[in-house]
């Protein structure tokens, strides 16, 4: 017969790895953004690499055009592919158990009480930290966190350095989201000109099929949003609705609150360029029981590694102000 120690640990490593299926649907599905990408089928896995790669095409092939009859045809030959690479970013959860809590805890029904508020706190440190990181500008925790809308939808889209690409780099300028900003072109922030920032900054990035289809707004500017649509709240989703989140149409988009962003940011996604990409191995699953020789407890890590990419900025834009 196992011993009340050994009975606990198989009972809280059963429930963690039947728990990971449930922690990713939980962060996919309590954040705007991957809820969305996750519909559109972009949380894509990345297997392996030293890095995460998304190909790129940024110029039209320079053979093609209008001919005549048996007119000579151009044959010639253009670069029109490359690579943007993305770095690993690592996060981490911890479950911990000490001799104290195994003793107090030794009945069956407290043992999964006991795993059930272990589990709730590693699911929210979790959420919580991901969520924020989609809003980072890839400088938080010394640049480990993930690269978020700030870094990859700038506010200054012709500076910095995005996926191995140089935006400052002239040649380089179909690597630029659009930015629109209330001081730069001579407006004041507010229910009376948001729609102005959102008509323009659709109007910069549209192109044909290819268009925006998710604007989320920091809590000033979603709520200058709401103010400019008040008597128009039939607009609502219904569908994303049931799944929480309040989110309103508006030209090819959903419009949606994201508390984690700053509140006077709003972005324009188009999801189809936009890519949450974990290594399938660690997307918030659970890692080796741990025991330090020292120490009367064990820890259960939970592991998330991959990054936030995108393969299309000028497709995206963000209002500032």
């Amino acid at each position: 017969m196992a011993t009340p120690n050994s009975t606990y640990t198989q009972v809280l490593t059963a429930s963690i790895a039947n728990y990971s299926s449930t922690l990713e649907d939980n962060i996919t599905g309590n954040n705007a953004l991957l809820m969305y990408l996750k519909k559109r089928g972009n949380t894509k896995p990345a297997n392996g690499g030293s890095e995460i790669l998304e190909n790129i095409l940024f110029a039209e092939s320079a053979a093609g055009g209008w001919y005549s009859g048996s007119e000579v045809l151009s044959t010639s030959d253009s670069d029109v592919l490359t690579s943007a690479n993305f770095a690993w970013k690592q996060h981490y959860a911890l479950i911990t158990l000490n001799g104290l809590e195994i003793t107090q805890n030794k009945g069956k029904a407290k043992m999964h009480s006991l795993i059930d508020g272990k589990l709730g706190a590693a699911d929210a440190k979790m959420q919580n930290g991901i969520g924020a990181a989609l809003a980072y500008a890839n400088t938080e925790s010394a640049g480990k966190a993930i690269g978020g809308l700030q870094h990859l939808i700038a506010d200054s889209p012709s500076t910095g350095t995005v996926g191995g690409i140089d935006a400052s780099v002239s040649t380089n300028s179909w690597w630029r989201n659009y930015s629109f900003g209330f001081t730069a072109n001579s407006l004041t922030a507010g229910s009376s000109t948001i729609l102005t920032a959102l008509n323009t900054s659709f109007l910069n990035t549209n192109r044909g099929t290819e268009k925006v289809d998710l604007v989320l707004g920091g809590t000033t500017y979603f709520g200058y949003f709401e103010g400019a649509l008040q008597a128009n709240q039939r607009f609502m989703d219904a569908e994303l609705g049931k799944a929480g989140f309040e989110a309103y149409r508006y030209k090819t988009a959903m419009v949606m609150h994201d508390p984690n962003f700053s509140a006077t940011r709003m972005y324009g996604i188009n999801s189809s360029t936009v890519l949450f990409r974990p290594d399938p191995d660690r997307n918030f699953t659970q890692g080796d029981k741990v025991k330090p020789v020292n120490q009367d407890m064990f820890a259960i890590p939970m592991w998330f590694t991959g990054n936030l990419t995108i393969r299309s900025r000028r497709r995206n834009f963000v209002i500032i102000a």
